[in-house]
């Protein structure tokens, strides 16, 4: 508890300091790719857009790797001033393809638009906004990656709108959850709910789930967010009525953007507290001889970042120098015979700079300084990478 106090507190101390922009754009006005192509001022027909990412990671002694990380293609029809389809097909390291949204929305009033379809889940900041202008660093927050997770999204259907009125903005979602077992991946371990993702691809259904997000956009430079998600994870027909087929899910973030001239931050924390843990590891995992592995009662984390623009505001461009602090722990609590795992309980400190040569494109350097709980050094690592989105 004093830890989440203690989060908070940063958070609030944040908004007093800075955030990092997408592209040009004030904090209020802030758009992902999907709000890009539905606040489109086409009357009919198809938009057409993208974003992608090059990077090179050189960890401490060990080779580089190269990756095209991901391209992404983006479309978006427009059938009546009512009635758009959304979609992100993506390629991943080349070779993989995933389809990241697939939605059809219909408008009944400027404030209430109803959703269905593949869809983000509403939670923190980086998995609505994950186009490479949008964040600094070369990789995305750690704790995204392993808490969230980054990129999460599920089929669903729900209600989303705004109330400029009030500064509000607001998504409420009925999805699918995660897979208690992904083939041959279960929950737990350094990557927490990452594995249970389904994605869209014949997704499991036996429970709902319920996601919702309001974001707060009332004071100049500062957009406030709070998220919440609620269900269970999905089990297969032939064990749902196993003690510990699937687990309860409860989760909550807390997130903050602020810009003022030159300068910007952010900050979040997400806290996720799941049940029936105990009987999930005893049916999945092999506790007497792993007695570290298996899935955790509470996982937390939260970054802090400071950027500040080396360029005079009369450029065009931007050169951002930034510092980001992240503290994560997939095993925050643990129940029954499992024990804690200092190796997921993680820090990480990243450094660097982006260069936003023009609104959509963008080439960043950083390093990051990696640690756990535990004795043992983790391999720092240096990042360079070019990202664009139009």
């Amino acid at each position: 508890m004093k830890k989440i106090s203690m989060v908070v507190a940063l958070l609030i101390t944040a908004i007093t300091y800075s955030q990092t922009q997408d592209s040009l754009n004030r904090s209020q006005q802030q758009e992902n790719s999907a709000q890009r192509i539905l606040s489109g001022n086409i009357s009919s027909g198809v938009t057409v857009g993208g974003y992608g990412e090059i990077t090179y990671n050189q960890p401490e002694g060990d080779n580089g790797k190269l990756d095209v990380k991901r391209l992404v293609l983006l479309f978006g029809y427009k059938f009546s001033d009512k009635v758009q389809f959304v979609t992100e097909v993506e390629f991943e390291h080349v070779n993989e393809v995933y389809i990241e949204q697939a939605f059809l929305q219909y408008s009944l009033t400027d404030n209430l638009n109803l959703r269905g379809g593949l869809m983000i889940v509403p939670m923190g900041i980086i998995n609505e906004y994950h186009e490479p202008t949008t964040f600094n660093g070369v990789e995305r927050p750690s704790m995204d990656k392993s808490i969230v997770p980054t990129t999460w999204r599920e089929i669903g259907v729900g209600v989303a709108g705004k109330f400029d009125d009030a500064s509000l903005r607001y998504q409420a979602y009925i999805f699918n959850g995660f897979a208690s077992v992904n083939g041959t991946k279960f929950l737990g371990g350094k990557d927490g709910l990452r594995n249970g993702r389904q994605k869209g691809i014949e997704s499991t259904v036996d429970s709902p789930n319920f996601s919702a997000k309001l974001d707060y956009y009332g004071l100049p430079g500062l957009r406030l967010g709070l998220s919440g998600y609620v269900g269970r994870s999905q089990a297969e027909d032939d064990v749902e009525e196993l003690d510990g087929s699937s687990v309860g899910i409860s989760m909550v973030g807390l997130d903050a953007r602020y810009s003022y001239k030159r300068f910007a931050a952010r900050g979040q924390f997400v806290y996720s507290s799941l049940t029936d843990t105990e009987a999930y590891n005893a049916l999945y995992y092999d506790l007497v001889a792993h007695p570290t592995q298996g899935l955790g009662s509470a996982m937390q984390g939260y970054y802090l970042e400071a950027a500040y623009n080396l360029l005079p505001l009369t450029k065009k461009q931007q050169l951002y120098a930034f510092a980001r602090y992240e503290d994560y722990d997939t095993n925050a609590s643990v129940s029954g015979d499992l024990l804690v795992n200092d190796a997921y309980n993680r820090s990480d400190w990243t450094v660097g700079l982006s260069y936003k040569i023009a609104p959509g494109a963008i080439i960043k350097a950083d390093y990051q300084f990696k640690d756990d709980a535990r004795t043992t050094h983790l391999a720092n690592q240096l990042n360079f990478g070019i990202g664009v989105w139009f």
